[in-house]
């Protein structure tokens, strides 16, 4: 009972872990959301314990596509992209790790179509097309024995050759907590393989690890190393307590010229930018520049622009604009600013003019503020 109480616990927090990791903007970023797929991946073979230890799948066979299809080799694979990303190397936008995914699209279909056979039974097959089977049954298990090994490998190599990576050291534990898992689960396959051992006891113990796993990971991971900072750091950040991810100390702008950090789509200057204009809409000011913005987070203005340029594949002005074409939208589609004009929307929303508005507002949404009034009518 307490096993499986741990066990559902982990669930329910790697779940929930995954959500905020997704959907907060403080927390999502190109990288971090393959460590999230990752704590899903968990999730779900945490998950088909918890079924097969309640007998689901006996009361309700269908459950087994769940079950027999090789979730872990999607593990590596979202390890793998999430180093790739975190260390900002040249591959990552490289289509081609889509093939990385390839054994686990084959152990899906392999498994599925096997089920509908003989768990589900809708379907027959030969005698000659089940040898088929169970050959391609060996491959599978082949596939496990080096596909997963050899991703692990290719992470490490990702973070022993990266250079200037603040949270190296945390990522060096994170990839070594992954790697013990999955070598562990693929030695115990492959013992259970060879000398028809019941490998059932060993999976449970895995599954108490995996749960270590996501536990430290919330923790660690989100809180101590910055992987993504909290409402209070962003706060304190705002006060002008620059925190550091690598020795979170104070440090003056002469060594914040010496020590630039890489420009990321969670660098913490434009965490603060973002939450600036969400949480204080410092954009209704019609005076805003960026030399005003750069001040504010104690950067220089050409910096600013390059952090927005990267991060959002715009500039400053339009990055600025594109938050009051949105305040004025809000504004369109509430009943309260039903007696507004829209120039006056357009300049309380922070335009300066009404060209400036009526331009920035057709470029973003490809309408006049009044064919889009119109058409929301």
């Amino acid at each position: 009972m307490i096993y499986l109480t741990l066990i559902n616990i982990a669930i329910f927090q790697g779940i929930i872990l995954g959500l905020i990791i997704l959907r907060s903007s403080l927390f999502n970023s190109s990288s971090n959301k393959y460590l999230a797929y990752a704590i899903f991946t968990l999730s779900i073979l945490l998950l088909n314990l918890v079924l097969d230890m309640g007998g689901a799948y006996n009361s309700i066979p269908f459950l087994r596509l769940l079950d027999d299809v090789e979730w872990a080799f999607l593990l590596p694979v979202f390890l793998f992209i999430f180093i790739l990303r975190r260390v900002d190397h040249t591959t990552k936008n490289n289509k081609k790790t889509l093939l990385l995914f390839v054994p686990f699209g084959y152990s899906a279909i392999l498994n599925i179509t096997h089920d509908l056979d003989v768990v589900l039974g809708l379907f027959k097959f030969p005698n000659f097309a089940n040898r088929i089977i169970d050959i391609l049954d060996l491959i599978e298990y082949l596939v496990v024995l080096t596909f997963i090994p050899v991703m692990l490998f290719y992470s490490y190599r990702l973070l022993k050759y990266s250079k200037n990576l603040p949270e190296k050291r945390w990522l060096n534990i994170l990839w070594s907590i992954f790697a013990a898992l999955l070598f562990s689960w693929d030695a115990t396959l492959f013992i259970g393989l060879v000398f028809q051992y019941d490998i059932s006891y060993v999976l449970k113990m895995l599954a108490l690890f995996g749960t270590f796993l996501i536990h430290w990971t919330a923790y660690i991971g989100i809180y101590k190393y910055n992987l993504a900072n909290n409402k209070d750091g962003i706060q304190k950040f705002l006060k002008n307590e620059l925190l550091v991810p690598n020795n979170n100390l104070l440090i003056d702008n002469d060594e914040k010229e010496e020590n630039k950090e890489s420009i990321t789509s969670d660098n913490l200057y434009f965490q603060k930018l973002d939450l600036l204009c969400k949480d204080h809409h410092i954009y209704t000011d019609c005076t805003l520049n960026r030399e005003k913005i750069a001040e504010k987070l104690g950067i220089s203005a050409g910096y600013l622009s390059q952090i927005v340029n990267t991060t959002t594949g715009d500039n400053f002005a339009n990055y600025i604009n594109q938050y009051r074409i949105e305040a004025v939208k809000e504004m369109i589609l509430n009943s309260e600013y039903e007696n507004y004009n829209l120039l006056t929307m357009g300049l309380e929303s922070g335009f300066t003019s009404k060209t400036t508005f009526y331009k920035a507002f057709k470029k973003a949404t490809g309408q006049t503020p009044n064919e889009y009034r119109n058409s929301n009518k």
